[in-house]
């Protein structure tokens, strides 16, 4: 291939350009205005979220502010998963709280109920029970509610539900996103839908979207002049990006069927390939797919994968290693972490063996073979 084949870039669907010509032509660039309003509730119509949602200027705002709706401050635990992104987890530092990690489970790879149970028996004995709970849903994959839920509230202890990369997938026909007390979504470039830099937030509970609104817009109070009685943030979309953001609303189905194609194709494609494990597909989960991911099973250290990456990468095809755990990284040295098994960590066994493949929306099927192909060449 002489164009560079890559991980998951933005895929325009057409419509985008009117909305935004519109807030050029009617001067209306500043954050608010009719696209964030629209694009609100494009948001709000595909998932069902009863108490709205907030546009905002990232999924990592959209998390902070959470955490300032459930009042978690200084001093404070949140419990939250060691296998994902930062950006996850960046929040609750922000409030001056602690994280304590919780391993992943080997079916969803996502939390896992076992170490979470552990994790707030501990807490309650110690009398330091979470102030929250965030539960990510990985590359697209829902995480296990019904587990979740149970063991959470059975503590009193509320859910932020980080959907950053799930828009779109569903548990039991439920959106993401609406499992948690408050959920988040990102429209970063690289998501299965964008609005080049971006975020909301979302619940069933319209007080806290209201609320996120108010300290998403330096908690301005209402008086004739320039009041404040909270501290707020500067984290609203701007209504250009909003605009991108409602023509991909439009294909948003279309997204999502497309890239759970795509990922059809490399499971049928490995199939016979003993050595590949495709990530799993949960019953009672309809997942995006946003990016289509696999673990090599006889692989037992990152340093294979990044030499695979590196074979990868001469073909002129990007490849990314899965999220290193939160629990590893020098930012987080000695933090409590909860293992799903006494023995051995899932998330790091994951990181370990486990390979991102290209999975844009705007991939083509001779690209996708390419890449097939070349990767058996290695594998095999």
């Amino acid at each position: 291939m002489n164009s560079r084949i890559l991980l998951s870039s933005p895929h325009m669907g057409g419509t985008e350009e009117k909305y935004v010509a519109k807030a050029f032509r009617d001067n209306w660039i500043a954050p608010l205005g009719e696209n964030v309003d629209k694009f609100e509730e494009s948001i709000v119509e595909f998932t069902g979220a009863k108490g709205g949602a907030s546009a905002l200027s990232s999924g990592t705002a959209a998390i902070h502010l959470a955490l300032r709706l459930l009042n978690v401050g200084k001093n404070d635990i949140v419990f939250a998963p060691s296998f994902t992104f930062i950006a996850s987890v960046n929040p609750i530092l922000y409030q001056g709280a602690t994280p304590v990690f919780i391993d992943s489970e080997p079916t969803t790879w996502n939390m896992s109920p076992r170490a979470l149970e552990d994790a707030l028996e501990e807490a309650e004995r110690d009398n330091q029970l979470p102030k929250a709970i965030i539960v990510v849903n990985l590359y697209g994959q829902m995480a296990n509610y019904d587990e979740i839920l149970a063991i959470a509230n059975r503590f009193n202890v509320p859910i932020i539900e980080d959907a950053a990369e799930s828009l779109g997938s569903t548990y039991k026909g439920i959106s993401s996103g609406l499992f948690g007390t408050i959920g988040i979504y990102s429209f970063n470039g690289n998501k299965i839908i964008t609005t080049s830099g971006g975020g909301a937030l979302v619940a069933n509970d319209e007080k806290y979207v209201d609320h996120s609104r108010f300290l998403a817009t330096q908690a301005r109070d209402q008086a004739p002049y320039y009041q404040h009685s909270e501290i707020g943030y500067n984290y609203r979309l701007s209504n250009i990006s909003a605009g991108i953001g409602r023509g991909q609303m439009e294909v948003l189905e279309d997204r999502v069927a497309r890239r759970r194609a795509i990922f059809d194709r490399y499971k049928e494609a490995f199939s016979e390939i003993e050595r590949i494990e495709m990530m799993p597909e949960v019953e009672n989960m309809v997942p995006n797919r946003w990016l289509s991911t696999l673990t090599i099973k006889d692989f037992k250290s990152i340093d294979q994968v990044v030499d695979l990456i590196k074979k990868m990468n001469d073909k002129n095809i990007e490849t990314r290693a899965l999220w290193k755990p939160l629990h590893l990284q020098p930012v987080f040295k000695g933090s409590k972490m909860y293992y799903h098994d006494k023995n051995t960590s899932v998330s790091e066994q994951l990181f370990n063996s486990g390979l991102c493949l290209p999975s844009g929306s705007n991939m083509t099927d001779d690209q996708q073979e390419f890449v097939i192909e070349e990767l058996k060449k290695i594998i095999q």
